[in-house]
């Protein structure tokens, strides 16, 4: 049997009203792809999509995983000499795995590659690609401060599984910017500024891991202390790379919970808003300067007054003036 030159590995749980698509959309990506879907435990009809579905190998776990474990049984069931992951309610834009792959084979030091993703709401509207900023080469410390690279946008050589292991199944919902971590610690990587990848946006309700943004935030906290410190690179920087190295992830995470209490407080949802203040006091002592400073500007304010009969317009355009570098 042929070795496929690539593999796309989709994990999916009780939601097969998309996995279609994202099917049809993977093996669009490239002319030479195996597409890989793991069954992570479903309980409705999604083996039975599966099996209507010419060409695709089936994974089925029997017990539920999680998106990391479901991720590494595709890894495990899979040949390509490349890999990416698409998650069941995103698409793949033609050719691009092809893209990717052909970058790749341009630069023989470089493990990863990774892309734009273009946003789409809950009703199929589109915002712009990001990130803005597609950073290449040792981008270890930037992604220290958080995790830019979109998932579905990835595609890594798989020999690199041998130096950075497979994904850590006790941490899924980060699990993805935990590997890019191990892998940008001892590789080079190329960022291309070209979309890749439809990223289909979380809602509060959406049943995607990454719609519980202040659990996420939680979890990334304690990811952060107990293992990134931990890690060689990290270990062997002087005290004050590692000082700045926390407080630039402190700040970055400090925007995001500012958002969500903002949100939560403009819609009565006191506890919530409570959750996210008291998980900022567990950051960086210096993030509530930096907040006052971001948060009282006048384009910040000048967002808010112009957005606020259009919450999600407001929230994509308060991102933009948060991403403006400090001066």
């Amino acid at each position: 049997m042929k070795t496929p030159r690539a593999s796309i590995i989709i994990p999916t749980h009780d939601r097969p009203d998309r996995l279609r698509r994202a099917i049809a959309s993977a093996f669009a990506a490239s002319k030479d792809v195996e597409v890989i879907v793991v069954d992570d435990a479903s309980a409705d009809e999604t083996a039975q999509l599966c099996a209507s579905i010419a060409g695709i190998k089936y994974v089925r776990a029997e017990r539920n995983q999680g998106v990391a474990g479901a991720r590494n049984l595709g890894l495990v069931a899979s040949r390509g000499e490349f890999i990416s992951f698409l998650d069941d309610d995103d698409l793949r834009l033609p050719n691009s795995l092809d893209d990717q792959i052909e970058a790749l084979s341009r630069s023989p030091a470089a493990m990863l590659c990774y892309a734009q993703a273009i946003p789409e709401d809950q009703t199929g509207k589109q915002g712009p690609p990001f990130p803005d900023a597609c950073r290449q080469g040792d981008i270890f410390w930037d992604l220290l401060k958080g995790n830019f690279i979109p998932c579905g946008s990835v595609v890594f050589r798989r020999r690199c599984i041998s130096s950075a292991g497979l994904l850590d199944d006790s941490i899924s919902r980060i699990d993805d910017w935990d590997f890019w971590l191990r892998v940008t610690e001892l590789f080079p990587v190329i960022g291309l500024k070209t979309p890749v990848l439809v990223w289909r946006a979380p809602a509060r309700n959406s049943r995607q891991g990454s719609s519980e943004t202040v659990e996420v935030i939680e979890l990334a906290i304690k990811h952060f202390r107990r293992n990134c410190r931990r890690m060689p690179r990290v270990a062997r920087a002087s005290r004050r790379q590692r000082q700045q190295s926390w407080r630039a992830f402190s700040m970055n995470l400090a925007d995001h919970l500012a958002w969500e209490t903002f949100r939560s407080l403009c819609a009565a949802d006191f506890s919530r808003a409570w959750v996210c203040a008291r998980t900022l006091f567990k950051l960086h002592p210096g993030v509530l300067v930096h907040l006052t400073w971001r948060w009282t500007r006048a384009s910040t304010i000048k967002t808010f007054i112009a957005g606020q009969h259009e919450p999600e317009g407001m929230k994509i355009r308060f991102k933009e003036i948060r991403s403006i570098p400090d001066t």
